[in-house]
């Protein structure tokens, strides 16, 4: 194969069959890196708002379509063709094992979609291509050498940086850089810019720096400015090889160490050229779409919107709602120094902003700011440009709580001005809470969805793209300040058509007195982070890893052999043909394995082989869990998370990067984990504080039921008195068994819980469940009555509402589909009560965060993980702040018809902290 790895010359096509250009414009191959996009699309969206009514997830399939949907709007394509990769084994990793051996398994939910996107991508009738031992990259190396023989230009959207090799005056690599729709154009120019080589050096920079990717290990010591300086110095890597013993230092030294790696990094990275394809550039000519395919696809799917998206880029069955026009949008560039005078003299008026950067806890950084007044004028100030005097002056205005702004993802937008030293404040409206109160079910809340949706325009800077609803500037200025006042206006516009939908959902003040109060508190917590013991957490990883090694070994003694314990197909086969047991529900590829099935499979068989397999999955979770926390510890030895108010339907907060709700709370094991979260230095201790059966008061409070009030006023153990009076004995006597069911069922009820249900998680006969449920609604009338309401109430209004007036809209409950009635139905009752719980602990975290600053405390909050607090608490503060917490979380619900109980807990680490 070393033959296939020649270098072609100076990067040019003239290694491809001779074609003769043709006359007239030139035509335009769109190529797609498959699986990178699909990838980069799994990780940009979040998994649990992207599923099916049947549980099967579609975030990558979403991501995907809506960003090929973007590049063929954007890019107007001739021809079009998506590679992927034919499986993880190639002529590559024939010669050299490791390459990319560290990559992380395929996540489960990821597992499946590209099938799905295949689906898609055959609807849209757009070439597919795959060829066993060969990567995509090398698929779309050879189509575009071929097409460039051809006399196109060549588009190539990938996340891999080997394809930097191919770009010349033809080529351009579109660098998807965050999420799946800011994208670099690398140009000849840009990489030289980056990278300080040309494109035909990028392959020798990589070989001496590596790929840590592809698990190609470079020089210890050298980064890419040293190997650039070489590679120019001496002509490339041929020449660096050849003049190996005339570099001198302990650079030099590590180059002559590692040089056989740095030969064979240079023999991986180099693309094929010339594939044996079945199809050529020729062949890619864009198709009319199938559209009676595609609403197939996309309505299994369920992608309404962006199926609506797709079809009003070509001509629509019917035509659209009419879009919100845009105005006149003027881009200016006031003289240096004056940007403080073009500010002030918009003082009084709301301004929208755009933020470009990376707006995350750690490594937060702000390249742009885009500024546009209610008149139409913007103007975008480069912040590595900027001069002292301008700076000083977007500093002021950014700081000012006075100066009213709008924008879209404060809290982003907030820490990536963090990292240039700004202070945002003065945010009265974000377009993206907003749309989440209006949509809590929508699926994403980027700004481009959101302008196409509620303003029906593209968001894009190209006014002669002929894009629906695209603005007129009259100053040229750069393509990225283009782009960043478009968007500044997109969100001047949506604040207008936002703030009309909020007051017709009552909504208003959720938006104004929670969430945006609540980005603050959040962008704190997330820059503070919490303290995390580094050593303990190592001990864990290596604790956890004994369990998965010796749980494995107990499996497959279980069955006399060994298996591959994550392949669902190998488990059937065991299970099914190999024991014999009952089959579980049918799914495309057999009988699943999910772990609700196999729990179930054990409990009914009691076989060892798969007590074994469910330790074996149950550690390799927690396995992972800790890894992430491990990967997670900044320099500053504290974990960042991120937390999330858009994703969770109900209201709740959600915590990624890493997921810190996923701990398990009540398991040795979880609590093994939250020793690991500790006090940082010079603070006394943790404090952990948290309601006691808040779903329940909630509930009694929602009912009105006398009898449930009534349990809570008491101040007896809820489940003992409930268990009392459903079960007809005294509370003494209510036993641990009787204890147990009431309890499962209390809180089942709040989540849609039917006898079938019921009888399942008791392990007890249909009939006895519904006997259960029916005397306790004899008890407790009340509950019964609210409950049989609440969904009434929501299918007459659409809607649920918390006791803040939190909607949640559920057009399925007058679906003709029994399925999706019945999911509708269990998220009418689940949601006021939920939904009640998580207004409850953000009000709470408002006025505990608002009494440590006004009382001029040094106690700070930390985390909020389901319905607990936990804060870091300075020396001789702690009775002080234990008052103030237990004051301002008991006091969350206002009038409330029972007592909101608060437990607290102080220790050095979260475990200990617990109560």
């Amino acid at each position: 194969m070393a033959d296939r790895l020649a270098p072609v010359s100076d990067n040019q096509p003239d290694a491809a069959p001779a074609a003769t250009a043709p006359t007239g414009p030139r035509p335009r191959l769109l190529l797609v890196d498959g699986h990178s996009m699909a990838f980069r699309a799994f990780f940009a969206l979040p998994v649990d708002k992207f599923s099916t009514v049947n549980g099967e997830p579609t975030n990558a399939v979403y991501g995907f379509t809506s960003m090929l949907a973007n590049l063929l709007r954007d890019e107007s394509p001739t021809h079009v063709a998506v590679a992927f990769d034919a499986g993880r084994s190639t002529f590559r990793t024939e010669q050299y094992a490791e390459y990319k051996g560290t990559r992380d398994a395929t996540p489960e939910p990821f597992r499946g979609q590209v099938a799905l996107i295949r689906k898609v991508l055959a609807a849209m009738r757009i070439a597919v291509l795959e060829k066993p031992n060969i990567e995509a990259d090398d698929i779309l190396a050879t189509l575009s050498v071929q097409a460039q023989a051809a006399g196109m230009d060549v588009l190539i959207s990938s996340g891999d940086r080997d394809m930097f090799q191919l770009v010349n005056d033809q080529v351009t690599i579109l660098y998807p850089v965050r999420g799946v729709s800011d994208l670099w154009r690398m140009t000849p120019e840009a990489v030289t810019e980056r990278y300080g080589v040309g494109p035909e050096r990028y392959s020798d920079l990589a070989a001496l720096v590596g790929e840590s990717s592809d698990n190609l290990p470079g020089i210890p010591g050298v980064g890419p400015k040293t190997a650039a300086k070489w590679i120019t110095t001496y002509g490339g890597l041929e020449g660096v090889v050849a003049h190996v013993d005339r570099i001198t230092g302990k650079a030099g030294e590590a180059l002559r160490a590692n040089l056989d790696q740095v030969l064979l990094n240079r023999r991986l990275n180099r693309l094929l050229t010339d594939v044996e394809l079945p199809l050529t550039p020729a062949d890619l000519t864009v198709q009319p779409w199938d559209r009676e395919e595609m609403l197939t696809v996309f309505d299994a799917l369920e992608f309404r919107v962006l199926r609506e998206r797709m079809f009003a880029m070509v001509a629509a069955e019917a035509s659209p709602p009419e879009p919100v026009e845009a105005g006149e949008l003027t881009l200016v560039t006031p003289a240096e120094g004056t940007l403080g005078d073009w500010l002030r003299e918009r003082a009084g008026r709301r301004l929208a902003l755009d933020v470009r950067g990376k707006g995350t806890p750690v490594g937060a950084d702000a390249w742009s700011v885009a500024v546009v007044d209610d008149g139409g004028e913007a103007t975008v100030v480069d912040l590595a440009e900027v001069s002292p005097a301008d700076e000083k002056a977007l500093a002021e205005w950014l700081a000012d709580p006075a100066a009213a702004k709008t924008v879209h993802g404060a809290k982003a937008a907030g820490h990536a001005l963090a990292g240039r030293g700004l202070l945002l404040a003065g945010v009265t409206f974000d377009v993206e809470l907003a749309a989440y109160l209006c949509e809590p079910d929508r699926r994403a809340y980027d700004l481009a969805e959101l302008t196409f949706s509620y303003l029906r325009r593209e968001l894009t800077a190209d006014a002669g793209s002929g894009a629906q609803g695209a603005l007129d500037l009259e100053l040229d200025g750069s393509d990225d300040a283009r782009r960043a006042a478009v968007r500044a206006a997109a969100v001047a516009d949506l604040t207008d058509v936002l703030s009309s939908e909020l007051g017709k959902r009552g909504a208003a003040r959720l938006l104004t007195e929670v969430e945006l109060p609540l980005v603050d508190v959040l962008g704190r917590l997330e820059r503070t982070g919490i303290a995390a013991d580094r050593e303990h957490l190592v001990e864990l990883e290596r604790y956890f890893d004994g369990i998965v090694t010796s749980e494995a070994a107990d499996a497959y003694a279980a069955i006399g052999r060994e298996v591959n314990l994550g392949s669902p197909k190998q488990l059937q086969e065991v299970l099914f043909d190999q024991l014999g047991m009952p089959k579980t529900k049918k799914i495309k590829s057999g009988w699943t394995t999910d772990a609700a099935a196999l729990t179930d499979l054990y409990a009914r068989t009691e076989h060892p082989f798969l007590q074994h397999l469910l330790a074996h999955r149950d550690a390799i979770r927690l396995r992972q869990t800790v890894e992430g926390l491990l990967r997670s510890v900044a320099d500053d030895g504290r974990i960042h998370t991120t937390f999330m108010q858009t994703i969770a339907a109900t209201g709740r907060l959600s915590s990624t990067d890493p997921n810190l709700q996923n701990i398990p709370i009540r398991t040795e094991d979880g609590r093994r984990i939250r020793r690991a979260f500790v006090v940082g230095p010079g603070y006394e201790t943790l404090l952990t504080a948290d309601y006691s059966q808040i779903e329940m008061r909630i509930m009694a409070h929602l009912s009105g039921d006398e009898g449930l009030i009534e349990a809570f006023r008491s101040g007896e153990d809820l489940h003992r008195y409930v268990g009392s009076r459903v079960f007809g004995v005294a509370t003494e006597d209510v036993t641990s068994e009787m204890r147990s069911k009431i309890k499962a069922m209390s809180y089942g009820l709040a989540y849609g819980l039917s006898s079938f249900g019921l009888s399942k998680q008791l392990d007890i006969a249909v009939g006895e469940a519904a006997g259960l449920m029916e005397d306790y609604f004899g008890r407790f009338g009340g509950v019964r009555d609210y409950l049989t309401g609440v969904v009434d109430e929501a299918r007459a209004t659409g809607y649920t509402a918390t006791i803040l007036g939190r909607r949640r809209y559920l057009p399925d409950l007058t679906s003709d589909n029994r399925q999706r009635r019945d999911t509708a139905e269990r998220m009418a009752l689940n949601a006021p009560i939920q939904g009640s719980a998580a207004d409850l602990i953000k009000v709470a975290m408002l006025g505990v965060d608002r009494e440590l600053t006004t009382r001029g405390l040094g106690s700070r909050l930390l985390l909020q993980v389901h319905d607990e607090l936990v804060l870091e608490v300075a020396p001789g503060e702690r009775a002080e702040v234990e008052a103030l917490v237990r004051e301002q979380m008991g006091s969350a619900g206002g009038d409330l018809s029972v007592p909101l109980d608060v437990s607290v807990g102080t220790g050095s680490s979260w475990h200990e902290a617990g109560h």
